[in-house]
């Protein structure tokens, strides 16, 4: 099982939203904005490699995106076939 997974980037942002809600200790804005930065960077490479492995066909994800058997729930769309000129 991989050490960090999409599901555990999710958990980390409710976390996040959580700790901001905090009235008695709210968690700083600043630390906030951070986690949020890196989210996206990780959520992009994320795209960037779902869109490559359609381009290919490939089938094979890093760790960090659940495999099919994993995650029936996430089922991608049929694929498209190259455009030809």
């Amino acid at each position: 099982m991989p050490k960090n997974t999409l599901d555990d980037l999710r958990n980390h942002l409710f976390e996040t939203i959580e700790a901001l809600k905090d009235d008695e200790k709210p968690m700083d804005v600043a630390r906030a904005n951070a986690i949020c930065n890196v989210s996206r960077s990780l959520i992009d490479s994320a795209k960037v490699e779902l869109k490559y492995l359609d381009l290919v066909g490939g089938e094979t994800a890093a760790s960090f995106l659940a495999k099919r058997s994993e995650a029936p729930a996430l089922v991608a769309p049929p694929r498209k076939e190259p455009r030809t000129a």
